[in-house]
């Protein structure tokens, strides 16, 4: 039976998402978890997240055994078995050639800043930024919808030779004392995100300028490669 799962983490205590031989990463701690109860399986992520990355929404997809039916309780089970840092929230049954990763159609991630100064109980979770434009960003922003070659705008070494990406859509607004920017796409490129986010900041700072990002996203100069912290990404929502 092919099961889809949503799961939320704290990235900020893992090396990544993706299973590793450190044994240190949050599709190595679900597989314990699972062989806990004596399922043996294979997970397909929706999509890989970094080292120190979070998500909300991350979803993945395996095969269980055809009597765990009761998935309210195989939900409570396996999260009785995974670290607090970890945690099920929905389970459904889907169809057997189901993919996670290749059926998704929109992925959202969310990176939140705010201009209060972090402490010890938020600081692994949100970027402190001391001076907020939230005009300014909210323009800038919008630049990034549309298809682009986001060469200039993801980390050198990836495996990905295609370099060529289309953002659906972009905004950045406040919630309460946290400011959010918003990117949906149907897939990125390693650690593009933050390195969009990286050049928003500096164009916050005075920087660098939205002619500068335009033209880094035209591939007619390299002005700005220093991706935002990890502290502050989620993986918010897969869409199919």
């Amino acid at each position: 039976m092919n099961l889809k799962f949503v799961v939320a983490y704290d990235g900020s205590l893992y090396q990544g998402s993706q299973k590793q031989p450190n044994g240190l990463t949050v599709e190595d701690k679900l597989l314990k978890a699972f062989k806990k109860i004596n399922i043996e399986t294979n997970i397909v992520l929706s999509g890989r997240t970094d080292k120190e990355v979070h998500a909300t929404g991350q979803v993945f997809n395996c095969i269980v055994p055809d009597f765990w039916t009761d998935f309210f309780k195989l939900k409570e089970v396996l999260n009785r078995n995974l670290p607090s840092s970890i945690k099920i929230s929905k389970i459904s049954k889907v169809a057997d050639d189901f993919h996670s990763r290749f059926h998704a159609k929109k992925r959202v991630y969310r990176y939140i800043i705010t201009s209060k100064p972090t402490n010890p109980f938020n600081d692994k979770f949100i970027t402190y930024v001391e001076n907020i434009d939230e005009e300014l960003l909210k323009h800038a922003i919008k630049e990034f919808i549309g298809v682009y070659d986001f060469k200039y705008f993801h980390k050198t070494g990836s495996d990905k030779d295609i370099t060529i990406r289309e953002i659906f859509d972009t905004s950045f607004y406040k919630y309460r004392d946290i400011y959010v920017f918003k990117f949906t796409a149907n897939s990125y490129l390693r650690s593009q995100i933050r390195l969009m986010v990286g050049f928003l900041l500096a164009i916050n700072e005075n920087k660098q300028s939205i002619e500068n990002l335009k033209k880094q996203l035209r591939l007619e100069g390299h002005f700005f490669k220093l991706p935002s912290k990890a502290n502050g990404l989620y993986l918010a929502k897969i869409k199919y």
